[in-house]
C-alpha cells in the first residue's frame, strides 16, 4: 500500500502521507515510505518547494503506538525513523511547507514545525499530549525549540495538551492560517511564490540557516530519539498506554 503520496508539477513536489482513516498516524511502514520520498526530492534537481500534507480530515495523529505496545524494538524504530524524516525535511535544499489540516499532534506536530513554513487553519487541533501519555517528546523537542524558544517550548511539553490553529498562530507554532477550505490553494500559491526565487540562491541560503542552528549534526537527533524510546518502553508509559488503548 502506497502510504506516502508523491506528486510533482512544475517544480513543486507535494507529499501527502496516506492513512486518511487513522488520521495519518505514522506506522512504521510510513515512516519508512517518507523518507524514501523525501531522499527522492532531496536527488530531483527540478524540484524548487515542497509541500508536506496529509489524505482526509488529519495532516497527522501523532504516532500509531496501539499496534505495537508489546514490540519495543518497534516502537524504537519508529522514533528513530521520524527522527531521521525530520532532518531530512529540514536538510532539504528547497523550502517546505506543512499543509496542516484538522490534527497535528505529536510526532505529526514535529512534522509540522520542522518545516520552513506552516500554514493551518483556525479550527486545527496542534499541540504536544506526550507527557499524559507517560511519553518524552525528545524527539520533536529541538525543533519546537528552534521554532518557538526555549522558554515557550519548555511550558508547552512539560504541560501537554492542544491548541486550535488560532492560539497557535500566536505562538509561533504555526506561520499564517487561512480558511480551511482554501488551505490547499494558499499553501500552493505560496509554493508558486517561493519556487520564483532563485534556486541557488534559497538553497545556500538554507543551508547556512540550518548551520547557524546546528541543524546538520546528527548527535543530538539521535539522542533524543534514544531517551524517547527508553521512556516509551518503561513501566510507566507501558502502563499509560495500555490502560488507554487495551483498557487494562
Amino acid at each position: 500500500m502506497t502510504l506516502v503520496q508523491l506528486k510533482i508539477d512544475d517544480g513543486i513536489a507535494r507529499i501527502r502521507m496516506n492513512r486518511p482513516e487513522k488520521r495519518n498516524a505514522l506506522s512504521l511502514d510510513l515512516i519508512n515510505q517518507l523518507e524514501d520520498v523525501l531522499a527522492s526530492i532531496a536527488r530531483d534537481e527540478s524540484i524548487r518547494v515542497m509541500i508536506l500534507g496529509g489524505e482526509g480530515k488529519s495532516f497527522c495523529a501523532g504516532m500509531d503506538l496501539q499496534g505495537v505496545l508489546d514490540d519495543a524494538p518497534m516502537m524504537a524504530g519508529m522514533l528513530h525513523g521520524l527522527s531521521r524524516a525530520m532532518r531530512a525535511i529540514r536538510r532539504l535544499p528547497v523550502p517546505t511547507i506543512a499543509q496542516v489540516q484538522g490534527a497535528a499532534v505529536g510526532g505529526g506536530c514535529g512534522l509540522a514545525v520542522v518545516c520552513d513554513y506552516a500554514i493551518s487553519h483556525a479550527e486545527a487541533k496542534l499541540g504536544y499530549p506526550e507527557v499524559e501519555l507517560g511519553v518524552c517528546p525528545a524527539v520533536v523537542a529541538p525543533w519546537l525549540i528552534r521554532r518557538v524558544g526555549s522558554g515557550r517550548a519548555r511550558g508547552l511539553l512539560l504541560a501537554g495538551g492542544t491548541m486550535n490553529g488560532s492560539k497557535a498562530l500566536e505562538i509561533g507554532l504555526i506561520d499564517e492560517i487561512a480558511d480551511q477550505t482554501d488551505l490547499e490553494q494558499r499553501c500552493l500559491d505560496f509554493a508558486k511564490k517561493l519556487a520564483s526565487g532563485g534556486q541557488k540562491a534559497l538553497s545556500i541560503t538554507k543551508s547556512w540557516l540550518n548551520e547557524l542552528e546546528d541543524s546538520m549534526v546528527d548527535g543530538p537527533f539521535e539522542r533524543a530519539a534514544e531517551i524517547s524510546a527508553e521512556v516509551i518502553v518503561g513501566e510507566e508509559a507501558q502502563s499509560r498506554l495500555k490502560r488507554i488503548f487495551k483498557g487494562g
